[in-house]
């Protein structure tokens, strides 16, 4: 039996990652070959912007902070971002990230849910490890339905 070939490396620079980005947040950058086994996003906060609280049951992430500053919180801890600071969030940890002035670029890495975790109609299994995919491109506003076409604050398209 033959091992099928490994997928090929990914490099993105620094002029991708620091990329202004638009809205209050922004995907700056995301694997997107469905066939691996991590997701992993480029993220850029405007100054002051937040993603407000929320927690992923079923996975941890490997949060590292690239340029800017800000804070993560949890319940129990707040933390500084600044660059080089890395956290690990365990799956059941509720957090919030916090840009500070300067605005905040950071990567997030999880493992994919695997295949066989997903409903039997073929679709996607569940929520996101990260909520970033329902977070309003213009405004920063978090969608609360998973499939919201349009921002129920200012209106902006969703890629659903």
């Amino acid at each position: 039996m033959s091992m099928p070939a490994p997928a090929a490396p990914v490099f993105v620079g620094p002029d991708q990652t620091a990329a202004v980005g638009r809205g209050q947040i922004s995907v700056l950058w995301s694997l997107g070959d469905r066939t691996r086994d991590l997701d992993a996003d480029a993220v850029r906060l405007a100054p002051g912007a937040s993603i407000g609280e929320h927690t992923e049951d079923a996975y941890g992430v490997l949060f590292t902070v690239l340029s800017g500053a800000g804070e993560l919180r949890t319940p129990d801890a707040t933390w500084q971002l600044t660059p080089g600071a890395l956290a690990w969030l365990p799956a059941g940890i509720i957090r919030c990230v916090d840009a500070g002035d300067e605005g905040l670029i950071y990567t997030t890495v999880h493992r994919r849910p695997a295949p066989a975790a997903g409903p039997a109609d073929g679709t996607d299994a569940g929520e996101p490890v990260c909520l970033l995919d329902r977070v309003c491109p213009e405004c920063g506003r978090l969608a609360a339905e998973r499939d919201a076409r349009y921002c129920a604050h200012c209106g902006t398209p969703h890629d659903v």
